[in-house]
């Protein structure tokens, strides 16, 4: 059998070498069109900022080394020119002229994702460029002379987001520029800001709601190029990395017939195979069921090529097993944002929303250990879930601590663990992990608290209705309150509130109570006694700080 595997790293390789443990008598041929075969992509950024300097150490695998090790036949160099699926070929552009036509018994498209190229002018000069490959770090790392004090990254997902790190890190001013309206926009809204001022923090300027219009070659001889923005700013650079998002690289699935989506990814089934029989196709280029919302696209992930590599090594070898077939993607991610962890996993409110998803959203703001141990640090998350309990999706924000509880909740998800499970979750504790009740366990059991009415919420998106309609009633201490508090609120220290409860009445009137705190447990406490007393009362989910982090530019009262 001979197995044509198209394009290498992630996905591609890991089909290869699957191939090959399986079957030592196969013939396997990996052609891949750039000059490294299997390298570090995530780690480009942190060779662009130093953190690793041995350029080296970003290439896990060379053709001679994979031959070695697993008699792999690996053709760098080699591009796909097109595939004739009724012959079984593919033509191949040599590496220096000439083609080769090379028959398949069995072919793997792993093709990956190109980086989009908004259509404006100067995305062509020398020092525009993105970072998806080792020769993009290089030209970058080589922009980087003593006389280059100026960046600009265009897009602020997870690779702009790390990139502008980087440039940071090696000195350089950096504005960071996206079209949406916070970094990160896979974040939520009131999560997204604290990144946000962790940038700022940093010395990063962000500039968000604005597209990139136009770069230029700069008539100021301190800096190489001007980037002008839609809002009319100009920014001066000496480099520019464009990092806007990426779309499946399909041109050769195209070119076959092969069934694609309406956005250019490549149909394929529980064992990655493709409309064709012969053929299967992993990594970026693929469409993937998102496991929470139900919708199809491509989902950019190192994780998922690699299985889905295995995956189709499994199909095309006759090993595939009901346990092994694909699984919807639920998109777990994770960033370093300088001091700050930021982690995703399921579906954001966002996406729950797009998809007409009926959701319920909790805000906790716990400790990464307990608290009395030293050095425990404030978490920032967002917890999602049906209204029959069912986890939806999580997101996280902190100094440490976060990529553990992602981890957790991406685990639960892909149980199909509901908030009761979420709750009742055994997990290791000791003072310097976690705590007795970790803050997994406890937005489940806030979550509980919601299903079963034992707590309503309202929301930073409701602010305004709460201030004309209902008493809004802060039970910080005196002194929190004093350094900035909401209009009109009246301030009752949840210690108070038994003894003052004709007070809140009176000044209530009728009209509902919404309480608050700083984080929202002592206003949950608070919340439990005037239910009990016969008030409309609900607690502001995650208190302040997420009020605060969701509406950035609210004005406080002081005094």
């Amino acid at each position: 059998m001979r197995i044509v595997v198209v394009g290498g790293v992630a996905g591609g390789m890991s089909a290869a070498a699957r191939a090959r443990r399986l079957d030592e008598d196969a013939e396997i041929i990996v052609l891949e069109r750039g000059d490294y075969v299997s390298f570090a992509n995530c780690g480009l950024p942190y060779h662009v900022g130093g953190e690793i300097a041995d350029r080296a150490s970003l290439l896990l695998q060379t053709p001679a080394s994979l031959h070695a090790a697993l008699h792999l036949d690996v053709r760098t160099g080699h591009e796909v020119l097109a595939i004739d699926p009724a012959t079984k070929q593919v033509t191949v552009q040599l590496p220096h002229d000439g083609t080769d036509v090379i028959d398949y018994d069995a072919l793997v498209l792993a093709p990956g994702a190109t980086a989009i190229r908004p259509p404006i002018d100067g995305l062509d000069l020398p020092q525009v460029h993105t970072l998806r490959t080792v020769p993009d770090a290089d030209a970058i790392r080589t922009l980087l002379t003593d006389s280059a004090d100026r960046a600009v990254v265009l897009g602020a997902g997870f690779i702009g987001l790390e990139a502008a790190e980087a440039l940071r890190e090696r000195g350089l001013d950096v504005d960071l520029v996206d079209l949406a309206p916070h970094v990160l926009p896979p974040l939520d809204d009131e999560l997204a800001s604290l990144l946000d001022d962790e940038l700022t923090g940093h010395g990063i300027t962000t500039h968000v709601g604005v597209a990139a219009t136009g770069i230029t070659p700069t008539r100021d001889t301190d800096h190489a190029v001007e980037v002008a923005l839609s809002d009319g700013t100009v920014l001066p650079a000496d480099i520019v990395v464009l990092s806007v998002g990426v779309r499946p690289d399909s041109h050769l699935a195209a070119g076959a017939g092969l069934e694609l989506t309406e956005s250019g990814a490549i149909v394929v089934d529980t064992a990655q195979r493709t409309s064709d029989p012969h053929i299967w196709a992993v990594g970026d280029a693929t469409a993937v069921r998102h496991g929470v919302t139900g919708v199809l696209g491509a989902v950019p992930l190192a994780g998922p090529a690699n299985r889905q590599g295995r995956r189709a090594a499994d199909s095309i070898m006759g090993r595939l097993t009901e346990a092994t077939l694909a699984r919807p993607v639920i998109g777990t991610a994770v960033v370093r944002v300088f001091g700050l962890t930021a982690a995703v996993t399921g579906a954001s409110q966002a996406q729950l929303r797009r998809a007409g998803i009926e959701h319920h959203v909790v805000h906790t703001h716990p400790g990464h250990h307990a608290g009395y141990f030293p050095g425990s640090e404030q978490m920032h998350m967002t917890v999602t879930f049906a209204p029959d309990g069912r986890l939806l999706g999580a997101q996280a924000v902190g100094r440490a601590g976060v990529d553990k509880r992602i981890d957790v909740f991406a685990t639960a998800l892909a149980a199909g663990m509901t908030m009761d499970d979420v709750a009742e979750l055994e997990l290791a504790y000791a003072p310097p992990y976690g705590s007795a009740k970790d803050a997994v366990n406890m937005a489940g059991m806030v979550a509980q608290n919601v299903l079963d009415g034992t707590l309503t919420l309202w929301y930073p998106h409701q602010l305004d209705e709460v201030l004309d309609t209902a008493l809004i009633l802060d039970v910080r201490s005196h002194g929190e309150y004093r350094r900035g508090h909401l209009p009109k609120a009246l301030n009752v220290p949840h210690t108070e509130v038994r003894e003052r409860l004709e007070e809140i009445r009176e000044e209530a009137a009728g009209r509902p109570v919404r309480v608050h705190c700083a984080s929202g447990f002592r206003s949950y406490l608070a919340h439990r006694v005037l239910v009990q007393e016969g008030f409309d009362s609900a607690n502001l989910s995650g208190g302040m700080l997420t009020l605060r982090a969701a509406l950035p530019d609210l004005v406080l009262d002081q005094g």
